[in-house]
C-alpha cells in the first residue's frame, strides 16, 4: 500500500536534488537543465532592461518637455484688433497671468513672445525659435535655469540673449560672441516690408537634453522681444506651469475660468499625446513578444523533464513499487523543474538589473565598436539612451517567468506520477 509523505519533505527535496545533478552517463539531464537555466536566464533579463528602457525612455522624454516647456498655454481666441486684423495678442496679458497664477495647482504663469527667426553669425545661418520672456521667469524654467550644462549666468540675461548649446554649435559663437537676429516680419516701407535685423550679445549657453531644444531655441528679453517683433504692450501667450503636469485636465477648467471666455488652452498633453499613446501601444506590444520569449525558454523545462522522466523510469517503478504515492512522484519531479525556473529567474534578475544599471557604459563599448554613431539624437530626441529599474518592472518580469516555469513543469511531472510501476519495471 502507497504510503502517504508530507508534501515537499526533506525526502522529496533530496531526489530532486540528485535528479538535478544527474550526470550524462545517467542520461545526460544535466545539460538539459543547463540549456533550460541559461535560455530562462536570458529571457528574464532581457525582459527587465526592455522595461527598464521603456521606463527611462518614457520619463527622460516626459521630463524633458515638462522641463523646457510650458505645461500649460493659453492664449486669445482669434479675434479683430483695431486695424481690422485678425489676431491672437493679449493686450492685458500681466492680468491674465496674475489671474492664472491664483489657480490652486498652478506655480507659475507668464507672458510670452514667440517667433521665427534667422540667426546668423559672420557666415554661419540657423533657423531658430526666438522666446520673448522676462529674466525672473526664465529662471524658473528647470531645463533652462538648471540644465545638464551652462555657460554664462543667467544674470546677465537682461543685457543680451541665451541660446540652446545646439544654436551656438550651428553658429560657432561662444560667451560675447554677438549673434544677429533677422525677421522677415519687419518695417513696412513704400517699396514693401524690409526684414527686421537687430545684433544682441550671447550671454548664456545652456544644453536642456533634448536634442530639439538645444537646436532651435533662443531666449530674448521680453521688453526686447516686444519691439524686435512689433509687440509693443501685447503678448502671444501666457505659459503656465502646475504641480502635478501629470494631472493637468484637472487644471483645464480653473485656469480657463480665470483667463476669462476670451481665452484658449493647449497642454503638453495635446502636444505630446500622440507619442505618448505610441509609446504606450509600443510597451504592450513588447511586453507580449518577451513574454513569448520567457514562454520559449520556460518550455525547455519541458523537454529536460521528459528525458528525465523517461530515463528515470526504473527509479520512478521503484519508488512507486516501495510505497511512494503518486503526489509525492508529482512534487518530486516538480522540485526538479520548479527549481530551474526558479534559479534561472533569479540569475535573470541580477543580470538585467546590472545590465541596466549599467546602460550607459555597455552602449558606450557598443557605440565604440561599430564605430559611432549608433545613438543619433536628432532621430531620437534625448542624447542617451536612459533606463530606470523600478521594483513594479522587476516583480512583473519575475511573477511571468514563475509563473510560465511551473505552470510547464506540472505536465511532465504529471507523467511520471501517473507512470505504472509494473510496466515501468517490465524491460528493465
Amino acid at each position: 500500500m502507497a504510503k502517504s509523505t508530507t508534501p515537499f519533505s526533506r525526502f522529496e527535496w533530496m531526489i530532486a536534488w540528485r535528479y538535478l545533478r544527474a550526470r550524462r552517463a545517467e542520461g545526460g539531464v544535466s545539460v538539459m537543465t543547463w540549456i533550460s537555466l541559461i535560455g530562462i536566464t536570458l529571457a528574464v533579463a532581457a525582459l527587465i532592461i526592455t522595461l527598464a528602457v521603456r521606463t527611462g525612455f518614457r520619463e527622460e522624454f516626459v521630463d524633458t518637455i515638462l522641463g523646457a516647456n510650458a505645461h500649460v498655454t493659453v492664449y486669445a481666441r482669434l479675434t479683430a484688433d483695431e486695424t481690422g486684423n485678425m489676431t491672437r495678442d493679449i493686450a492685458d496679458y500681466d492680468a491674465w497671468a496674475a489671474r492664472i497664477a491664483q489657480v490652486p495647482g498652478v506655480t507659475h504663469a507668464a507672458p510670452l513672445i514667440k517667433g521665427q527667426v534667422m540667426a546668423n553669425a559672420g557666415a554661419n545661418n540657423s533657423g531658430v525659435q526666438v522666446f520673448g520672456i522676462r529674466a525672473a521667469d526664465l529662471a524658473a524654467i528647470p531645463r533652462i535655469a538648471d540644465p545638464e550644462e551652462a555657460v554664462g549666468s543667467l544674470d546677465d540675461f537682461p543685457r543680451g540673449i541665451a541660446i540652446g548649446s545646439g544654436v551656438a554649435r550651428e553658429l560657432g559663437v561662444y560667451l560675447g560672441d554677438k549673434v544677429k537676429i533677422i525677421s522677415p516680419n519687419g518695417v513696412k516701407t513704400a517699396f514693401g516690408t524690409t526684414p527686421r535685423v537687430s545684433v544682441y550679445e550671447v550671454v548664456y549657453i545652456f544644453t536642456a537634453g533634448r536634442w530639439d531644444i538645444d537646436q532651435t531655441r533662443v531666449y530674448l528679453p521680453f521688453e526686447v522681444a516686444q519691439t524686435f517683433f512689433n509687440k509693443e504692450g501685447r503678448a502671444d501667450e501666457i505659459e503656465v506651469m502646475v504641480d502635478d503636469p501629470e494631472r493637468i485636465t484637472e487644471r483645464i477648467a480653473p485656469i480657463m475660468a480665470a483667463a476669462g471666455e476670451n481665452a484658449a488652452i493647449w497642454t503638453w498633453r495635446d502636444s505630446a499625446g500622440a507619442f505618448l499613446r505610441a509609446l504606450d501601444m509600443e510597451d504592450n506590444v513588447m511586453f507580449v513578444i518577451l513574454s513569448v520569449l520567457v514562454l520559449i525558454a520556460s518550455m525547455n523545462i519541458i523537454s529536460g523533464l521528459v528525458m528525465l522522466v523517461k530515463n528515470k523510469g526504473r527509479d520512478i517503478g521503484i519508488l512507486r513499487t516501495m510505497g511512494l504515492t503518486e503526489g509525492s512522484v508529482l512534487r518530486v519531479f516538480f522540485l526538479v523543474g520548479a527549481s530551474t525556473g526558479l534559479v534561472g529567474t533569479a540569475m535573470g534578475v541580477v543580470l538585467g538589473v546590472l545590465f541596466a544599471v549599467n546602460i550607459d557604459y555597455v552602449f558606450a563599448v557598443v557605440d565604440y565598436i561599430a564605430g559611432g554613431g549608433v545613438w543619433d539624437p536628432s532621430v531620437r530626441g534625448i542624447y542617451q539612451l536612459p533606463a530606470t529599474v523600478r521594483m513594479g518592472d522587476v516583480l512583473s518580469a519575475v511573477s511571468l517567468s514563475l509563473t510560465l516555469s511551473f505552470l510547464v513543469t506540472i505536465f511532465p511531472a504529471r507523467r511520471a506520477a501517473r507512470m505504472n510501476p509494473v510496466e515501468a519495471l517490465r524491460y528493465e
